[in-house]
């Protein structure tokens, strides 16, 4: 198969390419053969393509990047329950593998793809939205009627979180973001109030003056040091400030922890990907009976920024690395034939693709039945020039 490869093991965007030859995954115990259609991006894809992943990765993630996903489900493993069968249209969550034309997964961790999503849109969701219900549900505990302060609300994971806090039931939501179109982003999507951190105004007056001096009783921090002093103005007695990322540093300088006492603040942190699978599918779980009504309602939804074929992968790491992005970037692997002379084709296929070719329609698609297995493949035709 083709996967997404970094020249000499780490580097830049420009690194990126295209591997060919790359080992086929094969499905053992209760993981699941999946032809991938789209995968998102996430930051901790520019960490390992740069060789400087905060901690020590698992081996189930190995050397390729990625962790979301969607596609079709190709072949089962033989200790795989009924729940899915080949030809399924699938979305998951993934140790690392994305970024290829095939992976295995374990059937805890995907999930049947709803019929009003894409496959791009999808491909956006597990990360973001199990990282968010994990910090706002498992470790930040919100009960209805609670207020919550989430910041990089524009990201994937804020996004989500916003949501999520909402359907939840939360009071009033509070989110920083860094344009004022960003801030109407988030606003749509079930913020109350929205910072414009670039503005100059200072998120904990807001809350000091929106929550009458009392603070907010979670915040969902995927900053770090920057805000960690304005963080702890902004929290309520007994509330509790989860971690999920440290964007700005790690290290707060001039920290006292007579501000966490004085308050009583639960400071907490999580990660996601070294969680054991038996954890993740409980995510995976609670996501299903928490969010995915709403998603398939279309009262929770994913914001995707910009798609992007795979073979433009470097572009798409860019746009994530310049941070001008809203939503979600995704990449959609394609598979392209192009007719070189005489290839092994059915006469009803070929003369299909010859007419096309003919007609110079550049970006026709058609559906063909392969008899050798029970799912549509999806193939684009190139025009061949004459």
């Amino acid at each position: 198969m083709k996967a997404v490869g970094v020249r000499n093991g780490k580097g830049d965007a420009d690194a990126l390419f295209i591997e060919e030859g790359v080992a086929d995954p094969v499905p053992t115990g209760n993981r699941v053969l999946i032809r991938i259609k789209a995968f998102g991006l996430n930051r901790m894809d520019i960490m390992q393509r740069e060789d400087r992943y905060p901690y020590p990765l698992l081996p189930e993630s190995g050397n390729i990047m990625g962790v979301e996903f969607s596609g079709i489900v190709e072949e089962k493993g033989p200790e795989c329950s009924d729940d899915f069968q080949v030809g399924d249209k699938v979305f998951g969550l993934a140790y690392g593998g994305a970024y290829a034309q095939k992976i295995t997964a374990s059937e805890k961790m995907i999930m049947h793809l709803p019929s009003n999503l894409s496959f791009e849109e999808a491909a956006g969701i597990p990360e973001t939205s199990f990282t968010a219900i994990q910090a706002i549900h498992l470790v930040g505990n919100l009960q209805p009627g609670q207020s919550v302060l989430i910041h990089a609300g524009a990201s994937g994971v804020g996004q989500s979180a916003i949501q999520i806090a909402k359907v939840g039931g939360a009071s009033k939501i509070f989110t920083t973001a860094g344009s004022d179109e960003k801030c109407a982003l988030c606003r749509s999507l079930g913020a109350d109030f929205a910072v414009n951190y670039r503005s100059g105004e200072d998120f904990a007056e807001v809350v000091k003056r929106e929550t009458n001096g009392r603070g907010v009783d979670l915040i969902i921090d995927l900053v770090g040091r920057d805000y960690f002093h304005q963080n702890m103005a902004s929290a309520a007695m007994d509330s509790r400030m989860v971690l999920v990322a440290a964007l700005s540093g790690s290290k707060v300088h001039d920290f006292d922890l007579r501000a966490l006492l004085n308050k009583r603040i639960w400071l907490l942190a999580t990660t996601l990907r070294t969680r054991s699978a038996d954890y993740q599918g409980q995510l995976r779980d609670l996501f299903a009976e928490k969010i995915l009504p709403h998603i398939k309602t279309g009262e929770v939804r994913t914001t995707v920024d910009k798609v992007y074929p795979w073979s433009q992968v470097t572009d798409a790491h860019k746009r994530l690395e310049s941070n001008i992005n809203a939503g979600k970037i995704i990449c959609v692997v394609e598979e392209t034939w192009v007719f070189r002379g005489f290839v092994k084709m059915n006469l009803y296929d070929f003369t299909v693709y010859f007419l096309v070719s003919m007609l110079e329609i550049r970006e026709w698609k058609w559906a063909t039945q392969v008899r050798e297995s029970t799912y549509n493949h999806e193939y684009r035709c190139v025009t061949v020039n004459y």
